[in-house]
């Protein structure tokens, strides 16, 4: 008897930490939300098994993701009072990790309702990846991807101040060519560089980076953005 009330027990405690993170994490209750949509949408499409397994291990995986991430936090938070930077490559870490949890359960999503579009909605699609706003978004992930490995890789900086590219530049050039494809006009196109060029300098007045640094990060952009406009629009 004693046996099953500690099971018990510890099941509420599992509910009380559960009620906890909905109350207390807006990141949480965007999740619930989400994956109830999408379950939702699953039923409303009379989607196979195994779709619905491969949506409710996504979906669980980010909630589960985000339950560590706020556990890690409060330890944190009540075994230092002080900035401690291994303190926040954990912080920095377990959000990662909800983040790639994240980015897993859309491209799940993806995958899973792609073949249930009607014909109208896949000509619509197809449209929308053909558009110039699709491509610079594309292009702007690309460039952020590229920025965030190569400041893993050389090991300096955070993507918002200093290392090798600037992400800043990066940014910049990557939009000054975009908008440079869009408006086709030289007018616009000297504008947003002239735009570009303010971020350049902005970032060696302030000491951020180094020239080498900068002209890295704007060639960066302008490359990948010039690649996905050439090979798509």
């Amino acid at each position: 008897m004693k046996k099953s009330r500690s099971l018990l027990q510890s099941f509420n405690y599992a509910i009380d930490g559960l009620i906890y993170v909905l109350r207390t994490q807006r990141n949480m209750r965007i999740h619930f939300v989400a994956a109830a949509i999408v379950l939702g949408l699953a039923l409303l499409f009379r989607l196979p098994a195994w779709a619905f397994v491969a949506l409710i291990f996504a979906s669980s995986l980010v909630i589960v993701t985000e339950l560590i991430n706020t556990a890690i936090e409060a330890t944190i938070d009540l075994v230092t009072t002080t900035y401690d930077p291994i303190a926040q490559i954990a912080k920095d870490v377990a959000a990662g990790a909800v983040l790639l949890a994240s980015i897993n359960a859309l491209l799940v999503a993806y995958f899973v309702f792609f073949s249930r579009l009607n014909p109208i909605s896949l000509s619509l699609l197809q449209k929308v990846r053909q558009s110039p706003v699709h491509l610079t978004v594309i292009s702007i992930m690309l460039v952020l991807i590229m920025v965030v490995a190569a400041k893993a890789w050389i090991g300096g900086g955070s993507f918002l101040r200093g290392g090798w590219p600037s992400g800043h530049s990066a940014l910049a050039g990557s939009l000054f060519t975009a908008i440079a494809f869009i408006s086709k006009s030289p007018l616009v196109a000297t504008l947003g560089l002239a735009l570009a060029l303010l971020v350049f300098h902005s970032r060696i007045g302030a000491g951020i980076h180094s020239a080498l640094e900068i002209i890295s990060g704007g060639l960066l952009g302008i490359l990948v953005t010039i690649f996905i406009f050439q090979l798509f629009l």
